[in-house]
């Protein structure tokens, strides 16, 4: 194997990760998440659209953003915008993989409280063994308003000790979801409702947080009718390594994405970065994707599966005066970038992977390419993304996975399924992908953004 010469990475490229690991712990759901990307692009001047609001052309001008639960579509329309401009479009999704409290919580054996979970997508469930757990997610109250919930480390599922399972080293560890992954939550008798109303934080009418320092109404333990929670790691993201070159955090899958993409818009919205030479002709719109529920099908209404990217598309090209005929033809222009993290050659099961193609970390976005489709990826979509890294002057590599080993997918077969337009798997290398602490390289979510933004330039 071909070995480099270590460094440091760049001041940019470390506090752009730092960046990433304060919108991951302000991201504990996908509902916090949807939140954070939505603070951040008030902050850079993008307005709500509220989806039950009527669309004309100016309500679509400008830098927009909607929300569906924990789902969030944003874009910037260039001033000349109209029924014949395309769309670049990138996207993600805000879930990850966890334990989700179910809806009759309270267990409890040898005096000690316990919270049920189900198992939510596919967890490393080891990885949530021993350490510190929060509960977040979505409170539904029985006056019709929603408030979010964070709590302090609160949970934690206690592995057997190996006195009383010799044979865990040799035999390895066997976990039933049902019997060994039930969190504990105090001694005696605790009132889950009561500590989720403890920790809620309403959101207002137009679905947002409200502001610091805003009094409200405390939530009442029997006003809460409805959740959708979560178990969260607690231990923040940091950095690691013989010069700081990794990021240990949770939720990289698929937040590395989210954020990236994010702050790529925002790039686009202030103009910054390397400008679309006016001989390509009129700019593109730029729009991000970030669904819900990947992790379990997408199957939702707020995932990539559901109505909510085609619904906003539909809506936005009536606004500027279009009709049906003219919408196919923008779809047939426009491209798609799913950004989901993926699988970086692992040194010490270096036969799980491909024998030739072997992404590394640090070594820029990869390229995800199946011959089955589970990835959207073609040869068009290689050379969009190729020629958007070479503007960007970003380093990008391949993933296939090793023939024997069946491979997942992610949001961009169904997206290019549902809408018809040419669309290109990527993603950051990860390792440990699906414990609870995921890594990275120091030096990839800079890249990756970079990326995105000469992606989303046209």
């Amino acid at each position: 194997m071909t070995r480099h010469s270590a460094a440091a990475p760049s001041s940019l490229a470390r506090a752009t990760t730092l960046d990433l690991g304060e919108f991951v712990s302000a991201s504990p759901s996908s509902f916090h998440a949807v939140q954070e990307a939505a603070r951040r692009l008030r902050a850079a001047g993008f307005s709500p659209l509220p989806e039950s609001a009527h669309w004309a052309a100016p309500d679509v001008a400008g830098s927009r953003y909607v929300i569906r639960d924990g789902s969030l579509i944003a874009w910037v329309a260039p001033e000349p915008a109209d029924a014949t401009t395309p769309w670049r479009i990138v996207g993600s999704h805000t879930d990850s993989p966890a334990l989700k409290l179910k809806p009759n919580p309270e267990l409890g054996r040898e005096n000690l409280s316990q919270v049920g979970v189900e198992v939510y997508g596919g967890p490393l469930l080891n990885s949530w063994l021993d350490r510190e757990l929060r509960l977040a997610g979505l409170l539904t109250l029985r006056d019709g308003r929603r408030a979010l919930v964070s709590t302090p480390p609160v949970l934690r599922v206690p592995q057997l000790a190996v006195h009383l399972d010799r044979a865990v080293n040799k035999e390895g560890l066997q976990l039933d979801p049902q019997r060994h992954m039930q969190p504990i939550l105090g001694i005696g008798d605790v009132d889950v409702r009561e500590l989720l109303a403890a920790h809620a934080a309403p959101l207002d009418p137009t679905g947002h947080l409200l502001a610091e320092g805003v009094l409200t109404d405390p939530v009442d333990p029997d006003d809460i009718v409805g959740f959708d929670v979560l178990t969260v790691d607690a231990q923040a993201p940091a950095l690691f390594g013989a010069h700081e070159e990794f990021l240990a955090s949770a939720r990289l899958d698929n937040l590395s994405s989210v954020h990236a993409e994010v702050q790529a818009l925002i790039t686009i919205a202030d103009g910054g970065g390397d400008a679309r030479p006016a001989a390509e002709g009129p700019a593109p719109i730029a729009l991000l994707v970030a669904n819900d529920h990947e992790e379990v099908g997408s199957a939702t209404r707020s995932g990539a599966a559901g109505p909510f990217l085609e619904d906003v598309l539909v809506r936005m090209h009536a606004a500027l005066g279009g009709d049906e005929a003219s919408r196919r033809r923008a779809f047939a222009s426009s491209l798609v970038l799913s950004a989901d993290a993926g699988h970086a050659a692992h040194p010490n099961y270096p036969e799980r992977h491909d024998p030739v193609t072997r992404p590394q970390l640090g070594g820029g976005p990869m390229l995800k390419i199946n011959a089955q489709q589970r990835y959207a990826t073609d040869a068009v979509g290689i050379a969009a993304f190729a020629a958007a890294c070479e503007r960007a002057g970003v380093p990008h590599q391949h993933f296939v996975s090793h023939n024997a080993m069946p491979c997942g997918s992610t949001i961009g077969p169904l997206t290019a399924t549902r809408l018809g337009m040419t669309t290109i798997d990527v993603g950051l290398t990860l390792l440990s992908m699906h414990s609870a602490r995921e890594m990275c390289a120091t030096a990839d979510p800079l890249l990756l953004q970079q990326a995105c933004a000469a992606f989303l330039r046209g």
